[in-house]
């Protein structure tokens, strides 16, 4: 019901105002059934933008730290995450990634419609970045196809280190699912599991038109919160497109 709420009254009127969004491919979303999404990640608000224009609802992953602030504050958080279909994962240690693999195994069990950024974060410049492997494993134990999602606008909406929202155009994207089918039975090998990703990373990239730069996003992360250039972290190299 909260969720709802939150996407017909609450938020969406404003973020419709805002954004302008429209929605490309919406038939590659089944009506029914489990199903895997994959999207590129420019602004925290890709992860409002792409529920708002899907019939569906739509489950994330989300660190564990929007759950645990402290206050009256972090428990309006709690919620608001919460409603919003967000599910907590702890990044920190070495069960992070079986933590998340089974968080998302739940929602597909379900028969959820769960949405991952194969990039692990936020693209600091507005490039495409290196793909983690955890999707393509996901994908491949599970047996569901993977639809790639393409958010084109929303890093000029609500780019990095910004707090007000700048009005302009969103539009998603949604193409045909990509099916891993014929790697049936490898979950765990690595190289297949670089060869899914890389393919889900390789469409999307076609379908946003970014740059690609085949280093991890997070990499470029300081303790600070501020970001190293790529090219710095490169050695100084121009990324390919």
């Amino acid at each position: 019901m909260f969720y709802y709420l939150i996407k017909y009254v609450l938020m969406g009127p404003a973020l419709r105002l805002m954004g302008r969004p429209r929605i490309e491919g919406h038939d590659n979303i089944p009506a029914d059934g489990s199903a895997l999404m994959a999207s590129n990640h420019l602004a925290v608000v890709d992860s409002f933008y792409l529920p708002l224009m899907a019939r569906r609802r739509i489950y994330f992953l989300a660190k564990a730290e929007y759950f645990t602030s402290p206050g009256i504050k972090g428990l309006l958080k709690k919620w608001f995450f919460s409603a919003l279909g967000q599910i907590p994962v702890d990044r920190s240690g070495g069960s992070a990634a079986e933590g998340a693999l089974a968080a998302g195994k739940r929602v597909l069990d379900d028969g959820g419609l769960l949405c991952l950024y194969p990039e692990g974060t936020r693209s600091p410049d507005g490039r495409l970045y290196k793909g983690k492997t955890g999707l393509a494993r996901m994908a491949l134990e599970t047996g569901n196809p993977v639809i790639p999602v393409a958010m084109v606008g929303t890093d000029r909406i609500n780019p990095p280190g910004t707090v007000l929202p700048r009005p302009t155009r969103i539009t998603v994207k949604v193409g045909e699912p990509l099916d891993f089918s014929r790697y049936a039975g490898m979950a765990g090998n690595r190289f297949i599991e670089r060869a899914v990703t890389d393919e889900i990373m390789y469409t999307l990239m076609k379908m946003t038109g970014q740059q690609y730069v085949d280093i991890y996003a997070a990499k470029l992360k300081n303790d600070d919160g501020t970001y190293t250039k790529a090219e710095d972290v490169m050695g100084g190299d121009e990324p390919a497109a």
